[in-house]
């Protein structure tokens, strides 16, 4: 069973950031709550926790302008 990597909604407002940085590369093994990603949004800049163990499939590159339940990738 996979897990989907979901862009959140970390403020009030937030509609859209950046993910600006992967922590991991596509195929590598994560643990639940391992720093997966950072999120920019116009306030802050945020490390997103793994939501579960396995392996990463990246879908969505660095630099990448996301909405909030945007799908990142998944987790196998």
């Amino acid at each position: 069973m996979s897990t989907q990597i979901l862009f959140p909604k970390i403020g009030f407002a937030m509609e859209e950031g950046t993910l600006a940085e992967w922590h991991v590369h596509d195929g590598a093994e994560v643990v639940a709550g391992q720093p997966l990603y950072v999120l920019e949004s116009e306030k802050s800049a945020q490390d997103i926790e793994s939501p579960a163990s396995g392996t990463v499939r990246i879908s969505v590159a660095a630099g990448t302008q996301c909405k909030v339940g945007d799908v990142l990738g998944e987790i196998v």
